[in-house]
């Protein structure tokens, strides 16, 4: 008898300011990848807009940037934008944010199993546990060294009890970036790197910086987040300078956290 594939979502944390066809096509490659696995089926995708604490410079509101992801994925039948995270005060661990979501994704396996059991006179066979796996590009393994960006028991419970999925982007080593870490690589069977052989590497940065310059992004993000931008008048030079000089609350909170090491 064939095994049964894990239910898998996938969840995209980030900035999505503005949110780019490449963000989208994550998606995509990440399914493809834990699909061809065998072990996997994927059933869902999640963006998860960081809230408007996070303090990055250019950052636009939250409002907007999860109006923009939501105009951008009316084309997918899987992925959704979640508001769960944009709409705290302060900015959010990544790992809080996947307890958040596990906890529900948890709660509604559990609600469908039980009305199937109640529905039938035979009662159904017991499906895997659904898993949640973070979804991110190379560049966010080098965070990961980032001094003071990250708890090292936040990034020991992200790779253990959950898993990332991790699509190459550009001439970034995220082979390289396991390596170089013990508690990346002593967890490496729940590190999936996909390689991305259509490369596009459309940043964010770049978008805002031409819509600066008035110049053109068709085609680098949906038109319906074009029109939207004009329509909103987002990403000027005016809101480029937002949080300007600011730290990064993720800096600020972590160093007020007690050291604590993986041995203890």
């Amino acid at each position: 008898m064939a095994t049964r594939r894990v239910p898998l979502y996938l969840l995209a944390c980030g900035s999505f300011n503005p949110i780019t066809n490449q963000h989208m096509r994550l998606f995509e490659l990440a399914r493809d990848h834990m699909h061809s696995t065998g072990q996997y089926q994927v059933v869902g995708g999640i963006v998860s807009p960081v809230s408007d604490g996070y303090g990055k410079q250019g950052l636009v509101q939250a409002k907007h940037r999860i109006a923009m992801a939501k105009l951008a994925l009316q084309s997918s039948n899987w992925v959704t934008v979640d508001e769960w995270e944009s709409q705290q005060p302060d900015w959010t661990e990544t790992v809080v944010t996947m307890r958040y979501h596990y906890g529900r994704i948890l709660k509604h396996a559990q609600s469908v199993g039980t009305h199937r059991g109640s529905s039938g006179n035979t009662t159904p066979l017991s499906s895997p546990s659904p898993q949640l796996k973070l979804l991110c590009g190379a560049d966010f393994l080098d965070t990961f060294k980032i001094p003071d960006l990250w708890l090292d028991d936040h990034v020991e419970e992200l790779v253990r009890h959950f898993g990332l999925v991790c699509v190459s982007r550009g001439s970034l080593q995220p082979e390289r970036a396991v390596h170089d870490s013990d508690t990346l690589s002593r967890h490496r069977e729940n590190i999936f790197l996909v390689r991305e052989w259509v490369r596009n590497d459309t940043s964010a940065t770049e978008v805002r910086r031409a819509l600066r310059r008035s110049l053109s992004v068709k085609y680098l993000v949906p038109d319906s987040v074009i029109e939207y931008i004009n329509q909103h008048n987002l990403y000027t030079v005016h809101s480029e300078k937002r949080n300007e000089g600011t730290v990064l609350r993720p800096l600020i909170k972590q160093a007020q956290q007690p050291a604590k090491s993986l041995d203890d």
